[in-house]
């Protein structure tokens, strides 16, 4: 028996109706197809234990136990009825069967949900992979035609096991670590690999609006023949000097001293990738990225659109000889596919690069009809049919003329442009809506002719302006920042260029947004995307710059890929977080302010509290000492509770260092001729919310 496993029962569906056609028996949990069986997951069925699954002593959260790094990370079963009633299914048919094929998710987050579930239930026998970038008929035929060995795919599951353990090294151990330092009792301050660096960027365009102080300035133009001329000796930042210039021409006349027309393409837009097609759904509908996400995670199971967690905006050359079938059957699209299908399809290397597709390719129409959408689906389908379909027109020819004067020795310049042949601008003519389009000043500005020498008089004028500050994000221009790793970029070459270093990935991007304001420290105002103060105050109690700089994550996310690639090793990059986590555990044991977080954060159990934490151990009780310290011995360790402290070459540390306590105090800011009594007084204040080991 063959067993094909899904990661959605809808798929298990679709794959069975192809492999079993009318004779296929529904039990429950499966399906059966005959020589094939079809289960399913429901998502995530599996997740990496938790700090209590793994010992006692991190079952309460205690300072002297960070930083927790298992010996080796290991997986659970997700305690949910459901769950554990699906895997039993899925672990008796693995047991039962002669082959698996994995029929997960064809992605990297995929990957890994399928591998945790097969070795949860103690896989022995081969396994093959299904890899296809639609659910149509067609593509899943296709696919078990050509299935896979699973070890094409180790390197996909090792950059997504990485991910999860390095989540985990940085979110567990910073959550605690901050929380018991810094928050009020109770408090959980939550911290995250990709979360954090994100809530900073928001954070710093907050500050760069509030610390922004407006400034007046001055611009010197003309209008000569009915045409409008801007000075080229750009803005004046006094009214005197402004008043000065314009004093200076208005006598004069304005001498043309050139009038060039160029012709210009400009090229289609480029095929969607997740990112793209989620900032243009928040420019034009004002959608949130989670809910285009959603939108077109359906598109792709009502099989109309193709695999949608993209992040290339180009096709593989074997999606070539398929063009012309996808757009003959996009039948409501006849009018715009007409001349495109009349002659040869063009072959753009702008649009068609193996080079740049790993997996899958750019978000594109299967070709199946999409008569049964409605609504907002039907409207996100409309958006992806027409790019798809822009993306073989011609360019867009258009002429730019530009024409420089001066009067006395003020230059000036006047520009027009004329779209001569709108090629694929004809895609969008109906399109009231279309984002697509430059918006110049000049776009469609008639200049009349002018002759090199000409002069005549002008009417000079001042135009008073004030410079303004950063907008504040919207989720579009977020998600555009967090790809290229806090820099907003809409040059398409540079963005392709930076993606391998962005902020998460598209298929994880939404979520963290998401993630901010259910943990209360983002809000919307409108369509900005504004900071809590307790998303402020986190920011601002974070000194550690490598858990909030977006460029270093974004060269985490690079590593990532490498791993992906086979460029770089797995525990390299395991080992330096481990490495990363414990050097932040010793800065902010040694920190010595006071700073407390007091903003209403949510507090740990609620249900805006970070995932997979327990509540923080009340605080014990400190013992007054009825006698004075006269002996380092009595000195007793805030944070572990049980070793005292000792002097060592450097610093004070603590006596059980050996079985892991990091407790370390530099002599620096504690000097080594401190009296005992004296250095119990600075650790009582300095760490006065030190929680001690039971």
């Amino acid at each position: 028996m063959k067993l094909c496993i899904t990661e959605k029962p809808s798929v298990a569906r679709d794959i069975a109706n192809i492999l079993g056609g009318k004779n296929v028996a529904r039990h429950d949990g499966y399906i059966d197809c005959g020589e094939y069986k079809v289960t399913w997951t429901f998502g995530h069925l599996c997740c990496l234990k938790e700090p209590n699954d793994y010992c006692d002593q991190w079952k309460r959260w205690t300072l002297g136990t960070l930083p927790m790094i298992p010996d080796r990370f290991a997986i659970k079963l997700i305690d949910t009825e459901s769950y554990k009633r699906q895997f039993k299914v899925i672990e008796t048919l693995i047991g039962e069967a002669d082959e698996v094929i994995n029929c997960g998710d064809a992605g990297q987050e995929g990957e890994l949900i399928q591998r945790w579930v097969m070795q949860k239930a103690g896989t022995r026998c081969p396994v093959r992979r299904l890899w296809i970038s639609s659910l149509t008929d067609e593509s899943i035929r296709e696919g078990f035609k050509e299935l896979k060995p699973e070890r094409d795919f180790d390197n996909l599951y090792l950059a997504g096991l990485s991910r999860a353990i390095g989540d985990w090294i940085l979110g567990m151990n910073a959550t605690r670590l901050y929380s018991l330092r810094y928050s009020e009792p109770g408090k959980v301050l939550s911290i995250g690999r990709v979360q954090t660096p994100t809530l900073a960027l928001i954070v710093k365009r907050h500050h760069e609006i509030t610390d922004f102080k407006p400034e007046d300035y001055w611009e010197l133009r003309t209008i000569y023949r009915d045409t409008p001329f801007n000075s080229t000796a750009g803005r004046f930042n006094s009214l005197e000097k402004a008043q000065a210039a314009l004093e200076a021409v208005k006598p004069l006349p304005l001498v043309i001293d050139s009038a060039d027309k160029k012709r210009g393409r400009e090229a289609p837009p480029r095929l969607f990738d997740l990112t793209s097609l989620q900032v243009e759904c928040n420019k034009r509908w004002g959608w949130s990225a989670d809910t285009s996400l959603k939108l077109i995670q359906s598109l792709y199971e009502k099989k109309v659109t193709t695999y949608p967690r993209v992040d290339t905006t180009y096709l593989s050359d074997d999606i070539y000889p398929k063009i012309p079938d996808i757009l003959r059957r996009m039948t409501p699209y006849a009018p715009l596919t007409e001349s495109v299908l009349a002659g040869r399809i063009p072959k753009s290397k702008k649009v068609f690069d193996n080079s740049k597709v790993t997996d899958h390719h750019a978000i594109i129409p299967t070709g199946q009809a999409p008569n049964t959408l409605v609504g907002d689906e039907r409207k996100l389908y409309h958006l992806i049919a027409l790019r798809f379909i822009s993306a073989f027109y011609p360019d867009c020819i258009y002429s730019q003329t530009t024409v420089m004067a001066h009067a006395g020795d003020t230059g000036f310049k006047a520009t027009g442009k004329i779209i001569e042949e709108p090629g694929w601008r004809t895609v969008y003519a109906g399109d009231t809506a279309d984002r697509n389009k430059k918006e110049d000043d000049d776009e469609g500005r008639v200049l009349p002719a002018f002759t090199p020498g000409e002069s005549g008089p002008h009417e000079p004028e001042l135009v008073k302006k004030t410079t303004q500050p950063p907008k504040p994000y919207t989720e579009g221009t977020l998600l555009r920042a967090m790809e290229g790793a806090g820099r907003t970029v809409d040059d398409e070459e540079l963005r392709e260029a930076m993606k391998e270093n962005g902020i998460g990935r598209p298929s994880t991007r939404a979520a963290i947004i998401e993630t901010l304001f259910k943990r209360g420290y983002i809000r919307r105002e409108r369509k900005s995307i504004v900071p809590c103060q307790a998303g402020i105050d986190l920011i601002a109690t974070i000194n550690e710059e490598l858990l909030k700089s977006a460029k270093l994550t974004g060269i985490w996310e690079n590593k990532l890929r490498r791993i992906e690639r086979g460029d770089y090793s797995p525990a390299e990059f395991v080992a330096e977080l481990k490495t990363l986590i414990s050097q932040i555990v010793t800065n902010v044991l040694c920190d010595n302010s006071n700073r407390r977080i007091i903003a209403d954060v949510p507090a740990a159990g609620s249900k805006n509290s970070t995932a997979a934490v327990a509540k923080p151990a009340a605080e014990a009780p400190k013992k007054k000492r009825a006698t004075p310290i006269r002996s380092l011995e009595q000195v007793i360790c805030p944070v572990c509770g049980k070793g005292h402290m000792l002097k060592g070459h450097a610093a004070y540390g603590c006596s059980r260092h050996r079985e892991g306590c990091t407790f370390r105090l530099p002599f620096t800011d504690y000097p080594a001729e401190l009296k005992p009594g004296e250095l119990a007084r600075k650790i009582k204040k300095n760490f006065p919310q030190s929680t001690p080991d039971a």
